[in-house]
C-alpha cells in the first residue's frame, strides 16, 4: 500500500511534467482515496473507461488522455459531473500524462513502441516548443520491411495502413504515436528516416512516394497503449502496488 501523495510526487518528478507546455492539464486531475493498493492504467478518460476502472477495485487511474484540457470547462456540472461520476462516487483519483508520457525515454509511448519493435532507441528528432517529444529507432544491420510490418501486425495493429514507398530493408524509423499528421512526416524525412510510423492518417501519399519513404498509419489508440503499460510496470516494481491495464479500444 502507498499513499496517493507519495505516488503523485514521484510521478510528477519521474515524468518531469513541468518540462513541456501542453494542452493537457498534466498531473493529478481528480483527487480520491488517500491510500492506494491498486492502479488502473488506460489510454483515455471517458465514462465507459471509468466504469471499468471502478469495477477493477483500483484507487488510482493513470491515463494518457485525461479529462481536463485547455478548452474543457472545468465545472463539475451536467455532462462533466455525469462523466466523472464513477470516479467521484468510488473515490478514485485520476492522473494524466500527455506529452510528458509521449516523450519519456524509459516509459514513453514513442521509445517503448520502438523497443517493442526491436529497434535501438537513438536520437531525439520531433520537438514541441523546443523540447524533444520523440525518438528515432535504428536497425544496425537493417530489417526487412516485411518483418517490420509483421511486428506491427503482431504488437500494434493488424489493420495498419501501409505505404510501401521506401526501401525494402529498413534502417532508420521515426515514430510519433497518436497524431503525427503531415508535419511529422516532413520532420521524419528531414531527420533521415526511411520509415515513418504514426497513428492517425495524414495525406502524404504522393510526398512519400516521391521521396521514397515507407509510411505506416497504425491507429491513434493502438500506438499509445505502450506508455501507460510500461509506467504500470515501473510503479509495481517501485511501490509494490497491483496494476491492471483497462483496454477500451476506439478503433481509431
Amino acid at each position: 500500500m502507498s499513499s496517493l501523495s507519495e505516488l503523485v510526487t514521484w510521478l510528477d518528478s519521474y515524468l518531469d511534467i513541468g518540462a513541456i507546455s501542453d494542452s493537457s492539464w498534466n498531473g493529478l486531475q481528480v483527487e480520491g482515496s488517500i491510500e492506494v493498493t491498486k492502479v488502473a492504467l488506460a489510454v483515455d478518460a471517458g465514462h465507459e473507461v471509468f466504469v471499468k476502472v471502478a469495477a477493477s477495485d483500483s484507487q488510482l487511474m493513470l491515463v494518457h488522455h485525461g479529462h481536463f484540457w485547455d478548452r474543457v470547462d472545468p465545472s463539475l456540472t451536467k455532462a462533466n459531473k455525469e462523466r466523472l461520476s464513477p470516479l467521484l462516487t468510488e473515490g478514485i483519483s485520476l492522473y494524466a500524462a500527455h506529452l510528458p508520457l509521449d516523450r519519456h525515454l524509459e516509459v514513453g509511448n514513442n521509445a517503448e513502441l520502438l523497443r517493442v519493435l526491436g529497434a535501438t532507441v537513438t536520437d531525439p528528432w520531433h520537438f514541441h516548443d523546443g523540447v524533444n517529444v520523440s525518438w528515432l529507432g535504428e536497425y544496425a544491420d537493417g530489417l526487412p520491411r516485411q518483418e517490420f510490418l509483421s511486428r506491427i501486425q503482431k504488437h500494434v495493429s493488424s489493420s495498419a495502413h501501409v505505404l510501401e514507398f521506401g526501401p525494402e530493408t529498413i534502417s532508420r524509423v521515426a515514430v510519433i504515436t497518436g497524431s503525427g499528421r503531415s508535419g511529422g512526416f516532413y520532420e521524419a524525412v528531414a531527420a533521415g528516416a526511411d520509415t515513418y510510423l504514426t497513428g492517425d492518417p495524414a495525406y502524404v501519399y504522393h510526398a512519400a512516394k516521391d521521396m521514397g519513404v515507407n509510411v505506416i498509419f497504425a491507429g491513434h489508440y493502438a500506438t499509445e497503449t505502450f506508455g501507460v503499460k510500461a509506467l504500470g510496470v515501473k510503479l509495481a516494481e517501485k511501490f509494490g502496488v497491483d496494476t491492471e491495464f483497462i483496454d477500451v479500444p476506439t478503433g481509431i
